[in-house]
């Protein structure tokens, strides 16, 4: 009762005829029913998908034609493959590298573009194309004396009924009554003569069996959209999925096997005329809520469409595109996440940034090349954040064993014989510049040079080659200048790193400590001779210092 409504309208919302929404609903469901790990998840026409896929193709054909049409099925071939192929690799861990405010960003921006889109069905307009979203606000705004008015009051009034119905009860569907009253209305009083504008013929009948006309032209010219539609309609999917699981705890979502069970539901889906479909939060919802414990529920769906395309699709035709519009306008409003906005600006500056341009970036330069802009410029805080990491002196607690950033502590203990730092990151070539640095300013700040510089690596994950070259400049320089460098903490991993370069040796393991205590012991005693039992001197054999 909500997916064929809105399949209707997001085939249209697409740039397809509804029937292609309708044919979405069966073969990919059963496919995700028997492949999916999710026991809730509603997959099928989503308006997020619906955007993209018009964004990327009508640049190739005009929407509605046949050429168009033909792509669209084909993007869908082509994104279920990437997907498999993703699946099989083990990459699912590859949409992490969208960030949340990127996604929040983004979404909020396409939900605005979806609903500046449908003005044109809204209010009975005879929009032009444009190429930007604010020149079709624009042209509303200076053509209102052109506004339908039974168009509009037929919309705002189905939309005031559906937020109505949705405050009763959010499992009503609401949008099934709209459009049956809407449509019951306009067969009676002849509305589609007076300007109301009407779906009219959806062809009744199962899907025949289609291939795709498949190019390598075509399969170059839709790159950027198998890319976005794979990456946000997965991630959108697992979203949904990963909420649902955690709040029902009965089952386990496993990514790579739902990359799996979208691609190939879109794979097979193609040979039967399916468009690209995604993974929907309210429909999902309204099936957690209603009760779905497994994905029968999902198969009985597929089995429902197939007997409204088998028997009732001669019944869609006085629907109004004015409802299908508000059905549209209802799903995607809660899109824009201002709270998130919100919650962003006051917990970090730079992802609010993020946010909002990547949001302004959509709106301005459309959906594909924003969500591109907002990936690229997390990947430019990321790298930027990356190679400033933070570096704090520690100092000793008064009457404690314990050190700390001096800056948090400033009444604790500044040694005057040693100076202890800790570096907050992987070593690296994007911030092994900024270490050396920010060491030797440190260093530089002192009155009087320590004679021991201790190196608190605890958080030091990784170290690269360029950065162990870096490391052995600076210890050189250190003995120049007869400062002995100290390493406390260091992880396995780095160890064995550091061991096989040969850099332990070249500094003494005697100077390699469990903690920082045992270090300052060393340094206080000043003595190169001292001592230390194996669990105090940190490398990796069992021999014995004195060996």
């Amino acid at each position: 009762m909500i997916l064929i409504p809105q399949a209707i309208a997001y085939a249209l919302l697409m740039g397809v005829s509804p029937i292609y929404g309708l044919y979405s609903c069966l073969i990919p469901l059963v496919l995700y029913a028997i492949f999916g790990t999710s026991r809730q998840l509603s997959i099928g026409p989503v308006a997020v998908t619906a955007i993209l896929v018009m964004s990327g193709v009508s640049k190739l054909a005009v929407p509605f034609s046949e050429e168009y049409i033909a792509l669209v099925v084909y993007l869908g071939l082509l994104i279920g493959v990437f997907q498999i192929i993703l699946s099989f690799l083990q990459l699912g861990f590859l949409v992490n590298l969208i960030s949340q405010p990127v996604i929040s960003g983004f979404i909020s921006a396409a939900a605005i573009i979806i609903i500046i889109s449908q003005l044109k069905s809204a209010f009975g307009l005879a929009i032009p194309q444009f190429d930007y979203t604010y020149e079709e606000v624009l042209y509303v705004f200076t053509h209102i004396d052109q506004i339908h008015w039974i168009t509009a009051v037929l919309c705002i009034g189905s939309i005031l009924i559906m937020i109505g119905l949705k405050k009763w009860k959010k499992s009503f569907p609401g949008a099934l009554v709209v459009l049956i009253l809407a449509t019951i209305l306009t067969k009676v009083f002849n509305l589609n003569t007076q300007g109301v504008a009407i779906i009219e013929n959806v062809p009744g009948g199962l899907p025949s069996f289609y291939i795709p006309e498949m190019s390598w032209d075509a399969l170059e010219a839709l790159i950027p959209s198998i890319l976005t539609v794979t990456f946000i309609g997965y991630i959108g999917s697992i979203g949904i999925a990963k909420s649902i699981e955690m709040k029902n705890r009965d089952h386990e979502v496993k990514p790579n096997q739902e990359l799996f069970a979208l691609g190939i539901s879109k794979v097979l889906g193609a040979f039967f005329q399916s468009v690209p479909s995604s993974g929907s939060y309210s429909r999902s919802a309204i099936n957690d809520a209603s009760g779905g414990k497994t994905t029968v529920a999902t198969i009985i769906t597929a089995i429902m469409v197939m007997l409204s395309l088998l028997f009732f699709t001669s019944y869609f035709y006085y629907i109004p595109k004015a409802v299908l519009a508000a059905i549209i306008l209802v799903s995607v409003f809660n899109l824009i996440n201002v709270k998130e906005a919100k919650y962003l600006l006051k917990l970090r500056r730079r992802d609010f940034m993020v946010m909002m341009i990547t949001f302004m970036g959509t709106l301005i330069f459309g959906v594909e090349k924003g969500i591109f802009i907002g990936m690229i410029l997390s990947f430019i805080f990321l790298q930027y954040y990356s190679s400033r990491p933070h570096i704090a002196e520690l100092v000793n607690i008064p009457n404690t064993k314990y050190y700390r950033n001096i800056n948090r502590f400033p009444e604790a203990k500044q040694s005057t014989c040693y100076l202890i730092i800790r570096f907050d990151n992987q070593l690296y070539f994007g911030n092994i510049a900024y270490f050396k640095e920010t060491v030797l300013k440190y260093i530089s700040k002192r009155e009087k040079p320590p004679k021991y510089l201790i190196l608190h690596t605890t958080n030091v994950h990784d170290i690269d080659s360029t950065a162990l070259h870096v490391l052995e400049d600076m210890n050189v320089y250190l003995q120049g200048i007869n400062i002995q460098l100290l390493i406390t903490g260091t992880i396995g991993p780095v160890r064995d790193f550091l061991k096989r370069s040969g850099f332990i040796e070249a500094l003494g393991r005697q100077h390699y400590f469990m903690n920082i205590t045992d270090a300052v012991v060393f340094a206080e005693s000043d003595d190169d001779n001292l001592q230390f039992s194996d669990a105090a001197v940190q490398f990796n054999n069992k021999r014995s210092l004195l060996d």
